[in-house]
């Protein structure tokens, strides 16, 4: 066999595309290179999916540094004929240096890359080789498909440092067999070369393969396997289709591999989760993995990671018969389905994959999707009052409305934009939005009524003059205290001295009077049933009894278990002895002081799950008894939606014989 090595694109007499103006073809895009390359890789593996196979696509990327027992291998195969200069080719500089990093993409469970090799051969259907390694800009030729043009190719050239990537592939033959295919390309910059009687001009594109046709060609076959085993790729199985492409010295935006490598993980999930749900008890669509030196990052399970979890609901409401369909009226066309979920929710800890989507601390943002349930963006609604309230949406295209969508969208996938497009297309996109915003002014519509003889404010519509209640899934404010430590804390030494009491927000303005009870979110103690025990200045014939009360630990706080957010209020019972402690749960009508204990018939109310120990253990009954000391336990409470729930915790002593 020929040795394989370089071969540079000069310009034709009929001209051709130079190497800068296909790298710009992504433009300038919000998102960053390694999100992009996760988002348009696999979309591109979608859409080379074996459709009759039962088994998911299998999707990985995966980083190393070339080895010594490999890196003369890549010198010898790699420098062959390559220009040199920085400037012209600056992989050659990189593989001199020494040992490189690279970053492989990887499907399987999808066709690779077959069809022939040659762009002027490529007049059939099965044109995936030519349109991926030669061809710049076609249409796609995928019913439903995630891609448009092709661009997204694109990225594994800008992500390398030097411009240069490996394609490893197994494909079905014409014939009915297999063939691997591995040839290499570069795309850099054009560049005038040559004495300058002789110079010639450059397109700054490069292939590497076997030169000795008209046209430089693959590795194929034996001669393909020999040399990905030499370069340490990973093979395939003697029945296995599908692509790897390998980036060479992958741009990692500064960050250190393995935090890279979490990244990516974590952006998986964030762009790819529709690929990752099991629905109606069908099997994921797809399984991700990444691996950074050997070592495996855990791509976090949508359905287990905040607030992931509420997209995921959404999506299974939208598909369900809880879902809107929407239309457009002038003219007439049906748009898609929509579905939402609101919850109560601690604040969320934002994170470099959430942030670039603009969700940091409260999520109110509908994701969007074409009917191939790709993650198109994460469109931003009105944000709720309260930092622990929050909404999820997905809104999936109808799939005869897949073409309009897909032309809104710029060649990163990333927006629908409805000024790219004509009438009626545009107002199609256009009432997309509106409708969307309305069914999202529906679902934050305070609802609810006052008590009779009570100002008519809904519950759960209280303004920040209240943020000393505990929110529901619509209330205002949040999990704080009246009193916050080293501020206006006050102590209720009896009940009924409470009911004296004045509390106070955290800005000083006065609030509702509480009840006679003890408030998670409202006293620092509380000492319990005054009836049951004489006061603490008392004495018996055993000398000074102290009477038991609840020392509450902080402000309550919103916080997850399993699937569900609940309220927390940590507390503790500083007198010895065993105690036993009860919970005493309220709704609060803002604006009037009044307490509901007793829900409207069909209205749900508090519900307390259990109390949690120091271990993590949670006691389920309706009152657990507790030996008084320092520990710290914790009432878990599911508080009702549309409402401000107020806490209680009672205690009294347990007699002993």
């Amino acid at each position: 066999m020929t040795a394989p090595r370089w071969y540079s694109q000069p310009y034709p007499p009929e001209g051709a595309s130079a190497a800068e103006g296909i790298r710009n073809q992504l433009g300038r895009p919000e998102l960053d290179l390694l999100t992009i390359l996760v988002r348009e890789s696999a979309q591109n593996s979608w859409d080379a999916r074996l459709v009759r196979s039962p088994s998911p696509v299998d999707f990985r990327i995966d980083m190393w540094t070339v080895g010594p027992a490999y890196m003369s291998a890549w010198r010898e195969l790699l420098l062959n004929g390559a220009p040199s200069g920085t400037e012209t080719f600056p992989l050659y500089d990189a593989l001199r240096r020494g040992p490189v990093r690279v970053l492989a993409v990887s499907d399987r469970g999808t066709r690779g890359l077959g069809g022939p090799t040659r762009a002027d051969d490529a007049v059939g259907a099965d044109r995936d080789f030519v349109s991926f390694i030669r061809n710049i800009g076609e249409p796609r030729d995928t019913d439903l498909g995630g891609g448009t043009y092709g661009f997204g190719k694109g990225i594994f050239y800008l992500l390398s440092k030097s411009g240069s990537i490996l394609v490893h592939s197994r494909c079905r033959t014409a014939e009915g067999g297999y063939e691997t295919r591995l040839i290499g390309c570069a795309l850099w910059k054009s560049y005038v070369a040559g004495k300058s009687s002789e110079s010639r001009r450059y397109t700054g594109r490069h292939w590497w393969g076997n030169t000795s046709r008209a046209v430089v060609e693959p590795l194929v076959g034996r001669e393909a396997e020999t040399a990905a085993q030499r370069l340490g790729l990973r093979p395939f199985g003697a029945e296995e289709t599908g692509t790897t492409v390998l980036v060479i010295e992958p741009d990692l935006d500064d960050l250190p591999a393995p935090e890279a490598a979490r990244y990516l993980a974590e952006t998986i999930t964030w762009h790819l989760w529709p690929k990752m749900i099991s629905v109606d008890g069908k099997q994921a669509a797809m399984r991700f993995t990444v691996t950074c030196d050997g070592i495996e990052h855990s791509v976090p399970d949508p359905r287990e990671t905040r607030p992931l979890n509420m997209f995921v609901a959404a999506y299974e409401s939208m598909a369900g018969p809880d879902g809107r369909d929407l239309h457009c009226l002038k003219p007439k066309r049906y748009l898609g389905r929509l579905g939402l979920v609101k919850r109560i929710m601690p604040p969320l800890e934002p994170t470099r994959a959430s942030l670039l989507l603009d969700i940091e601390d409260v999520v109110h943002h509908v994701c969007l999707m074409r009917p191939a349930e790709l993650v198109v963006t994460y469109h931003a609604g009105p944000k709720p009052p309260s930092v622990n309230q929050g909404y999820a949406g997905v809104f999936r295209a109808d799939e005869a409305m897949d073409d309009t969508y897909a032309k809104a969208e710029p060649p990163t996938h990333d927006a629908w934009n409805p000024q790219s497009l004509v009438r009626p297309e545009s107002t199609f996109v256009q009432t997309t939005f509106r409708r969307i915003h309305d069914e999202l002014n529906n679902l934050l519509s305070l609802g609810g009524g006052a008590r009779a003889g009570a100002s008519n404010v809904a519950l759960g519509a209280a303004s920040s003059l209240f943020s000393g209640l505990v929110g529901g899934a619509w209330g205002i404010g949040g999990a704080t205290s009246y009193a916050k430590p080293g501020g206006t804390s006050m102590r209720a030494s009896r009940p009924d001295d409470a009911e004296n009491a004045a509390p106070r927000s955290s800005t000083g303005r006065p609030l509702p009077t509480p009840s006679t009870k003890g408030k998670a979110a409202g006293f620092g103690e509380y000492d319990g049933n005054a009836n049951s025990f004489p006061p603490s200045s008392g004495t018996s014939s055993t000398g000074p009894r102290q009477r038991p009360r609840v020392q509450y630990v902080g402000e309550p706080y919103y916080d997850d278990r399993g699937n569900e957010s609940v309220l927390v209020q940590e507390f503790r019972l500083p007198v010895p002895g065993p105690q036993q402690v009860r919970i005493d749960l309220a709704v609060t009508l803002p604006g009037t002081g009044g307490r509901e204990t007793d829900p409207p018939i069909g209205a749900s109310k508090p519900v307390l799950i259990g109390w949690e120990d120091g271990t993590g253990y949670l006691h389920t009954s309706e009152s657990c008894v507790i030996d008084g000391g320092e520990s710290v336990w914790r009432a878990l409470v599911r508080p009702a939606p549309d409402t401000m729930t107020e806490i209680g915790v009672r205690v009294e002593a347990v007699k002993t014989s």
